[in-house]
């Protein structure tokens, strides 16, 4: 029966080498988008349907002081008595959102909420790109249990490419030395297949998207 079963297998590559084409394959289009948005939808919409589906939660303020109603409602349910804020124009926008928050690095052990900043925003996907660029540096990305973004629409590229391009002009060759892609919350299930949040990082995502419109008023 052994036998019989390795004679098909040579018997079925012989066939298909006999077979096979001089011709070689046309070569792949490396310029062209290879996911192509759906043109009637904004850009907003589309991000908001596929970070949610990643089980990020999205709220999106029409103005600044919208945004500040919305953040301090938030951080009011969850309770939060620890939450670090280390961008300068982040913490100024946050002084009237009646919450207190730390600007340093003391006590960080007790963190429960790292609000910040990000690169940009990439549609297609839902995800959020950070650096260690920013203020906030790597460890508010990934320390804190929550998470939390504040973006503005002006920040939404289609994808990565779009995205690479976006700090490209922004930092020009000196690119920071850590470009990170956060697509939900962290998770893993490496370990009999069960789903852990929290593994590696937030176990919480939550970001605002702030329509530019008040912003550059």
């Amino acid at each position: 029966m052994a036998n019989s079963s390795r004679d098909n297998i040579l018997a079925g590559i012989k066939t298909a080498l006999s077979n096979f084409s001089d011709r070689l394959p046309e070569k792949p289009d490396m310029q062209s988008a290879i996911y192509n948005l759906e043109n009637d939808k904004d850009p907003a919409i589309v991000f908001a349907e596929q970070f949610m589906a990643r089980k990020g939660v999205f709220f999106y303020s029409e103005s600044l002081a919208e945004f500040r109603i919305q953040i301090a409602e938030f951080v009011k349910r969850k309770d939060f008595r620890h939450i670090y804020v280390w961008e300068n124009e982040l913490a100024e926008e946050l002084q009237g959102s009646g919450f207190q928050f730390s600007v340093h690095d003391r006590g960080l052990s007790q963190i429960e909420c790292g609000i910040t900043l990000c690169e940009c925003l990439l549609t297609r996907t839902g995800s959020i790109v950070v650096s260690s660029k920013q203020m906030a540096g790597r460890r508010l990305t990934v320390y804190p249990p929550t998470h939390i973004v504040v973006a503005s629409t002006s920040q939404l590229v289609p994808d990565i490419k779009e995205g690479l391009a976006f700090m490209h002009k922004k930092y020009g060759q000196n690119l920071p030395s850590m470009i990170s892609v956060v697509s939900g919350a962290s998770r893993t299930a490496d370990i009999e297949k069960t789903l852990v949040m929290g593994a590696h990082g937030p176990k919480e995502l939550i970001l605002f998207l702030i329509d530019d419109v008040d912003v550059k008023a």
